[in-house]
């Protein structure tokens, strides 16, 4: 059975003109190669990861020996925490294409929908009362930030479905509401806080990755797994919303049922990742930007290949963090903003002057 066609329109642009462009129409093979091509980015983030730091390491001393230095650096650092940083990396690019595809804001990321706030509550109120390890190995502070972002789906769900006659825009309403209300939350604890007690909260804020334990890092990385697996299924018509809601409805797909269902995993994927690194900024938003620049705005090839993109680009931030002023290390937040921001720019204009994707 073939790929559905691609929808007509993307937040005001014509997507025939974007296919003619590209001078094909999408298909099976062109996914897989133009997947290939990202999945092989990622290996070489992956191994730059593993081989760059504060102490240089030998893959041959590593794997000859089960009881060397370098063996234990790989295995107990720097594999957990790659895997850790491509986790991450993944789900906000993959709940950032749903965000801005559903919500039709280019504007739109995975924080939108009030989870950055009630993961930073979470993350507040345990990180001042609890410390620790949990599930799995999870710090105290990451279940609470999990638990506090799944509240805050549910908050605004709850108040977007007792609007839902004003369609995305109450969505986007009740994500700002929940997210200012919990945000002044926020500010109120730490101020009644020790300075001792705030500046790990703080730091976790910013976004920060660091080693867990490899039982945890397989169950984030299956549910992520499953959950872009599930919008993958449905990115054929998560496409026909880019007409909107009424004309999806008009040609035949469950409208509600399919919104829902996408800001369901979206959700879930962005409370995994903030649970695993904080509140990283920039990902959810630059890299499907920077993807619908290069290759056009069909979501069946958007969200893998976000995805996988995505993981490569914060699994080399936090390379960055962990040398670039070594032996200490900088938020990953910090260098996904420093080094998102302009690049994405770069792109815009180049894409301003005539720029043709790929």
């Amino acid at each position: 059975m073939g790929l559905p066609r691609s929808p007509g329109v993307w937040m005001g642009c014509d997507l025939g003109t974007e296919l003619g462009r590209q001078g094909a129409v999408l298909t099976p093979m062109a996914l897989v190669r133009r997947s290939s091509i990202a999945g092989l980015i990622l290996i070489v983030a992956m191994c730059v990861a593993l081989l760059v730091g504060p102490v240089r390491v030998s893959i041959w001393r590593a794997v000859a020996s089960a009881d060397s230095q370098d063996r234990l650096i790989l295995s107990g650092v720097r594999i957990p925490r790659a895997m850790v940083a491509a986790i991450t990396g993944a789900a906000l690019s993959g709940a950032g294409v749903v965000c801005q595809v559903l919500l039709a804001n280019p504007l739109a990321d995975p924080y939108l929908l009030g989870v950055s706030s009630g993961a930073g509550l979470g993350a507040v109120l345990v990180g001042l009362t609890a410390s620790g390890p949990t599930i799995l190995g999870l710090s105290a502070m990451g279940l609470g930030a999990f638990a506090g972002a799944l509240g805050a789906l549910v908050l605004v769900w709850s108040v977007a479905r007792q609007v839902y006659c004003l369609g995305q825009t109450g969505l986007i309403l009740a994500g700002v509401v929940v997210n200012a209300f919990l945000s002044a939350v926020i500010m109120i604890v730490v101020a009644l806080a020790r300075s001792d007690q705030v500046y790990a909260t703080l730091f976790w804020l910013i976004g920060n990755i660091s080693e867990e334990s490899m039982g945890l890092v397989w169950v984030a990385g299956l549910a992520v797994c499953v959950c872009l697996s599930g919008l993958f299924l449905i990115s054929g018509r998560l496409n026909l919303f880019c007409f909107g809601q009424q004309q999806a409805r008009l040609m035949g797909i469950h409208a509600q049922r399919i919104q829902w269902m996408a800001f369901g995993l979206a959700g879930l994927m962005t409370a995994v990742a903030v649970a695993l690194a904080g509140l990283v900024g920039f990902v959810g938003l630059v890299v499907p930007h920077a993807i619908r620049l290069c290759l056009g705005p069909d979501c069946r090839q958007l969200l893998p290949i976000s995805a996988i993109v995505g993981a490569a680009f914060l699994v080399l931030c936090d390379t960055l963090c962990r040398v670039v002023v070594s032996p200490a290390q900088l938020p990953v937040g910090v260098v996904t903003a420093l080094v998102g921001g302009p690049v994405f720019v770069l792109m815009l204009l180049r894409r301003a002057r005539g720029f043709r994707p790929i």
